[in-house]
Order: C-alpha cells, then sequence, then structure tokens
C-alpha cells in the first residue's frame, strides 16, 4: 500500500495523455531490414486497433517487396504516448529471409522514434523558416489521389528537416500533417538535447529515448522475443508480431517505475 502511494507520488510525464508520432526506420540490413520494418509497422496497426485508437499514415518509402525503408503515422488516442513512449530505440530481428537459399540466419535491424504530438503553443515555427513545394502524388492511393497536387514537401531552412506528406487528397490537409510532424521532430531534437545533458539522470530510467540503445530481439527460430532493458524472454513470437505487446510494456512501467521509486529514495 504505501509502495502504490509512492507510485501515485511519482511525477507524472506532461506527454502521457498525447497522441503520438511513429517513425520506423530499417537500419542494417537492406530488403530484409525493410520488410520487417513492414512487420513492426503493423504489429503497432493491430495494438492500436486492440486499445480502439485510430492509426493514420503520413509517409512511407516503400521497396517493390512488401517492405518499408521508413514509415511515419499518427496514433490518435487516450494515453497513447504513456504506453507507446517504451517502443523507441533499435529494434532487431534474427531470422532466415526468404531470399537466402543456404538457410544461414541474418541479424537486422531497424529504429523506432515515438514522439509526442505537440502543439503550436509548445513549439512554435516562425513561417519566414519554412517553405512549402507541392508535387503530384505518387503510389498506391487509388485513382484520385494521382490527379491533383496535393503532395506537400515542408522544408524547415534551421534545422535541415525536409517533410513530405502525400497520404490525403487535400493539399491543406497535407500541410497540416507536415507541421506536425515538423513540431514533434523539434520537440524531440530539443528533447534529446536535454537528455544527452542529463545522460547520468537518464541510465536509471527504463526506455531512456536514446534512439542507438539496442532495446528488443526478435529472434524467429526460436520464436522469442526479449527485451533487453527488464531482460525479459516471452515465447510468444506470433502473437507479439500480431500486436499482443502490452505485456511487454506493462513490464517496462514497472521497471520504470521501480528505478524512479529506487532514486526518489535514495534521494
Amino acid at each position: 500500500c504505501e509502495q502504490e502511494l509512492k507510485i501515485l507520488m511519482l511525477p507524472k510525464d506532461p506527454n502521457d495523455d498525447k497522441n503520438v508520432i511513429v517513425e520506423i526506420r530499417g537500419g542494417a540490413g537492406g530488403d530484409e531490414a525493410a520488410l520487417f520494418a513492414a512487420e513492426i509497422y503493423r504489429m503497432y496497426q493491430h495494438y492500436a486497433e486492440s486499445k480502439n485508437w485510430k492509426t493514420e499514415i503520413v509517409e512511407a518509402d516503400e521497396t517493390g517487396i512488401g517492405g518499408m525503408k521508413s514509415v511515419t503515422f499518427m496514433i490518435n488516442g487516450q494515453g497513447a504516448y504513456s504506453l507507446m513512449k517504451y517502443e523507441s530505440g533499435v529494434h532487431r530481428v534474427q531470422r532466415v529471409p526468404e531470399t537466402e537459399s543456404g538457410g544461414r540466419i541474418h541479424t537486422s535491424t531497424m529504429t523506432v522514434a515515438i514522439m509526442p504530438e505537440v502543439d503550436d503553443v509548445e513549439v512554435q515555427i516562425d513561417p519566414k523558416d519554412y517553405k512549402f513545394d507541392v508535387f503530384r502524388a505518387s503510389g498506391n492511393g487509388g485513382q484520385c489521389v494521382n490527379t491533383t497536387d496535393s503532395a506537400v514537401r515542408l522544408t524547415h531552412f534551421p534545422s535541415g528537416i525536409v517533410i513530405s506528406c502525400q497520404d490525403e487528397k487535400s493539399q491543406l490537409k497535407n500541410k497540416d500533417k507536415a507541421l506536425k510532424i515538423l513540431r514533434a521532430r523539434l520537440y524531440d531534437l530539443e528533447k534529446q538535447k536535454q537528455h544527452d545533458e542529463m545522460a547520468e539522470l537518464r541510465k536509471s530510467q527504463v526506455g531512456t529515448g536514446d534512439r542507438s540503445e539496442k532495446i528488443r530481439t526478435y529472434n524467429f527460430p526460436q520464436g522469442r522475443v526479449t527485451d533487453h532493458r527488464i531482460n525479459l524472454t516471452l515465447y510468444k513470437l506470433d502473437k507479439i508480431m500480431n500486436g499482443d505487446i502490452q505485456e511487454i510494456i506493462d513490464a517496462c512501467i514497472a521497471a520504470d517505475q521501480a528505478a524512479k521509486l529506487a532514486k526518489m529514495n535514495e534521494n
């Protein structure tokens, strides 16, 4: 009971109730990494569905064979950030690729970035600092997407960030989405900077938000998923790839709270 009270007293992350923007990028491993990135995207889609959250794709760089070199999408739902924030970091897959005739296991990686959606009060962007270019959407958006110049490219001069948005049929909606992503990325950059200044403090926490941290391995031959931050191994790879990640997230939350409580007791 005392423990529960202490947990309630832990400072709440101000972003916990927010929607999130998720960026998945295939890393080492070429086509196989891109295939895995697409599977992780589907895993999050299924998880979001199980929570009755809404997902909306913003941009995807697809490979011909069903993979994704990168994909950015939004998740709108109550408390999305409080659960999804533990997914930031490097995800590693070990399996025999379909294209591999010798049956050798390959290791590929991809990076997930989870950013809270922030409003224009939290991150103000001077309109003089960016420009929009309009172009014709390409890809499989059906007939009507390709007939108008609805896709937009947003370039932010001070940071060099470029965002393309071509999922909506309306240019205005695409501009709106691109600005949302830009705000989230600028906020994220600022947070990373603060993170690096507070690196010591960060070591005590689970899911530090460090992009280069290898957080999880998905081993297909053994049907297991291991979360390296909390030494949790589960032998239900199929279910996890199908969106059943709540057990991992719950374990991360518990470990995070324990680390923060320990820190609080030290102080």
